[in-house]
């Protein structure tokens, strides 16, 4: 499950809690496109701002809404006791994979993060995807602590962070992680607008934003790659340009929010306060991109 699109759907909320039946069909809309795993609770899935228990019931819905596909859960917290929890609960209700990131409140050494995964994948009876996300974890990865934490039990990939704009430093990039990983634990791009040149470099996966809300397009920029085609893979991830341009500017969740509006998807404020929607002209702006861009619901 840690190759191909891995499409990473909202998780819309109201101030009284999840809007379950906007996150069910978020999901069943990508099980319905093909998408080869989903990923809930992930950054776009707002992890960070539910209890213990809203993240079990998303979990739940998650694995029932894709009927059948695969799908990995995101089970990053504080403290590594929340962790071991939040991965029981995903494991109870049949997550196929765990997704983890090292939050942090105080700065956690090298020691400390390698000493998460291992308390961690311990007690795992999943896989176990490494979220390597500095932007919001204020954990800097290097490629030395990336194999430590390769070689335990249950890893099996490991989510970066975009790569460089320059085809020959994106796949220079890869080359270099992977002489400290296993040729078991694959290697997967995110930052929307870099993963064409993250798959053409050598990606196996996309973890990917975009194909939450428009699992097509997502698609066909990840099938091209697959195949080798990585003139038609980078031309379609261009054409989506004036939508990178919006999630480079204002940050992809608070885009894949609007954009869930527009669409009929979710309802107005659908993200956990304090987080605030898009401005009106930022709106107009994200409209005129999909009207561009050809993105439909």
């Amino acid at each position: 499950m840690f190759r191909g699109l891995s499409a990473f759907p909202l998780t819309p909320t109201t101030e009284h809690g999840v809007d379950e039946q906007a996150f069910s069909t978020l999901v069943s809309r990508l099980a319905a496109a093909g998408v080869d795993s989903i990923g809930a609770l992930g950054s776009t899935g707002s992890y960070a701002y539910l209890t213990r228990e809203q993240r079990a019931r998303v979990a739940a819905l998650a694995v029932e809404a894709a009927d059948g596909v695969p799908v990995m859960i995101g089970i990053g917290a504080l403290r590594t006791t929340q962790v071991l929890a939040l991965a029981e609960d995903a494991q109870k209700v049949g997550a196929s994979a765990v997704l983890l990131a090292p939050m942090t409140y105080q700065t956690l050494t090298d020691e400390e993060v390698f000493g998460l995964y291992e308390d961690v994948t311990r007690e795992l009876s999943v896989p176990l995807c490494v979220y390597d996300n500095p932007g919001t974890t204020h954990v800097t990865f290097t490629d030395e602590l990336h194999g430590r934490i390769a070689q335990l039990p249950n890893v099996a990939a490991i989510k970066i962070p975009p790569v460089p704009d320059d085809p020959t430093q994106a796949k220079a990039r890869i080359d270099a992680l992977r002489t400290h990983i296993p040729d078991t634990v694959t290697i997967g791009a995110s930052g929307d607008w870099a993963a064409a040149n993250g798959l053409n470099a050598g990606c196996e996966a996309w973890y990917s934003v975009v194909g939450g809300l428009f699992p097509t397009a997502a698609l066909a920029i990840t099938r091209a790659a697959q195949v080798g085609d990585t003139t038609e893979a980078t031309a379609l991830s261009e054409r989506l340009e004036p939508l990178w341009q919006l999630f480079r500017r204002y940050g992809s969740l608070r885009v894949m929010s609007a954009a869930a509006e527009q669409l009929g998807l979710a309802e107005d404020s659908n993200l956990p306060r304090p987080l605030q929607g898009l401005p009106l002209p930022a709106r107009q702006e994200l409209a005129a991109a999909l009207a561009a861009t050809g993105l439909t619901a």
